[in-house]
């Protein structure tokens, strides 16, 4: 496999910058011992210019260093980890520039303290390992971090949405149905949609659709409901509006075969949200809810039911709304899936306005608190065999003295047997918040004592434990050692 000639550049620039360094010489002590010129030089560490056989003869004469290490693309232990990341090239597949970096700024970063910065990343290398963060894994996670960049709100999405709207007479009030946009798919962008498609497999349960692009021809599960098929249609809709090419193919998706991917896959639903649940509409009915000081649970939903939307598709977009139009700026969502029978609770969606909100997903098998109000309302979802439950609580971390509000919905997942999901959305308890709605302090809202995992809490007497506080034990162990240690030394002093 022939390996990219930026790539090639890039190894050499890094050696000869390197060997310089370690030889104490400037660019300008390089280019009079060379009679290379010093801009020739800084192009070619930068790895935007690659010499003749000459000028690298002259070089390797110069820094007293073989030829044939000059030009070979091994790296001594050092430069090994910049290896692994240009070869493998992430570095390429993830646009650097949505965070404000260059690449080249990141690699010239890396090439001036090699030792350090390496000994980091290789240590970022062996946490991914260890936790098995796969390719996906790290896109979705980069995804997380632009999203949290921008409090999850994207004003070019939003009117680019608008005008579509506009422009297909859509209306903007939560009344959008599949069949508008099932018209203006194959009437304007020639698709051609075929309902229950997927065939009824194992390998197949969590497709709703696919998308050939040959043909332009959408395939549909026979189990996606209205609202799921309202978001599907308007997410296609969005794919062709904003002229994305690259993105995946199936929903759920399969793979990610790059960070574009991931990113597009995001505009289009962003968009599709935009469309089913109107900023300026939603932000109207949640006014009148927050405003009450008793919380109400049927004017909750009354608010969730006036849009074409899954319970999952309304939690997602209050994290756009609430962070820009009502100044919530400490918000959570997560989404939870459960299998009936098992013992373990997956985190499989989280987002996290401002900073690392509690809780959030653990990648070391630990015991999830079983009184967060996501893993109780999916118990009961799943124990007495209900397509729906609800429910609020005031979640109190022991260890930290915060305290959240949290909303959260359970249902049966229609695409797995025996499969059941929640999705909720949290709010840090503030003064600030507490003038944002009013029915924080009714005291009809429980509550709840928790932890973070089984593994670190703090809480005595747990009646839903399902494991030792074992880091918490050691931690005590460990102070104790230490006191200990420090009496002997006292005493001998």
């Amino acid at each position: 496999m022939a390996i990219a000639e930026e790539y090639i550049r890039l190894i050499f620039g890094l050696k000869i910058k390197q060997i310089r360094n370690e030889k104490e010489l400037s660019l300008f002590g390089l280019s009079k011992l060379s009679g290379l010129s010093k801009s020739y030089l800084n192009e070619i560490e930068k790895g935007k210019k690659y010499p003749k056989t000459d000028k690298i003869i002259r070089l390797a004469e110069t820094l007293e260093v073989p030829y044939d290490s000059l030009v070979s693309l091994k790296l001594d232990k050092n430069l090994a980890p910049i290896g692994e990341i240009l070869q493998s090239g992430i570095l390429d597949e993830i646009p650097l520039e949505l965070f404000g970096i260059q690449q080249s700024d990141l690699i010239d970063i890396i090439a001036n303290a090699p030792s350090k910065v390496n000994a980091f990343i290789s240590t970022i290398i062996e946490i991914a390992q260890h936790y098995n963060l796969s390719r996906e894994g790290f896109y979705l996670a980069s995804l997380r971090s632009y999203q949290e960049a921008h409090n999850n709100f994207f004003k070019e999405l939003e009117e680019k949405a608008i005008r579509c709207a506009n422009s297909y007479q859509l209306g903007l009030n939560g009344t959008i149905n599949s069949a508008e946009l099932d018209e203006i798919l194959t009437e304007e962008y020639g698709y051609t949609i075929i309902t229950d498609a997927i065939p009824d497999q194992e390998e197949l349960e969590n497709l709703r659709c696919v998308f050939v692009p040959k043909t332009k021809t959408l395939l549909l599960s026979g189990r996606v409901d209205e609202s799921q098929k309202t978001f599907i249609y308007a997410k296609e809709l969005g794919y062709q509006y904003l002229e994305i090419k690259e993105r995946p193919y199936t929903f759920s998706w399969i793979k990610y075969d790059n960070f574009e991917e991931v990113l597009h896959n995001f505009y289009a639903s962003y968009f599709a949200g935009v469309l089913i649940l109107p900023r300026v509409h939603l932000k109207n009915q949640l006014k009148t809810v927050f405003s009450k000081k008793k919380f109400s649970a049927v004017d909750f939903h009354k608010v969730m039911h006036q849009y074409n939307a899954s319970p999952e598709s309304f939690y997602q977009r209050l994290t756009n709304i609430l962070p820009k139009d009502f100044g919530m700026q400490n918000v959570f969502f997560l989404r939870f899936t459960h299998k009936l029978g098992a013992n373990k609770f997956n985190l499989v969606k989280e987002l996290h306005i401002t900073h690392q909100q509690q809780p959030r997903a653990n990648e070391i098998n630990e015991h999830y608190c079983r009184r967060w109000m996501a893993i109780k309302t999916l118990q009961r979802t799943a124990k007495e065999n209900i397509p729906y439950a609800f429910d609020i609580q005031i979640s109190d971390y022991e260890d930290t003295g915060q305290k959240y509000l949290v909303f959260t919905s359970a249902t049966k997942d229609p695409f797995r047997k025996e499969f059941y999901r929640s999705i909720g959305i949290g709010f840090l308890i503030s003064p600030a918040l507490e003038k944002k709605i009013a029915f924080v302090n009714d005291a009809k809202i429980a509550t709840v004592k928790v932890g973070v995992t089984c593994e670190t809490c703090s809480i005595q007497d747990c009646e839903v434990r399902m494991a030792p506080p074992k880091r918490l034990l050691a931690k005590e162990k460990f102070k104790k050692t230490e006191t200990l240690v420090e009496e002997m030394m006292n005493k001998f002093s």
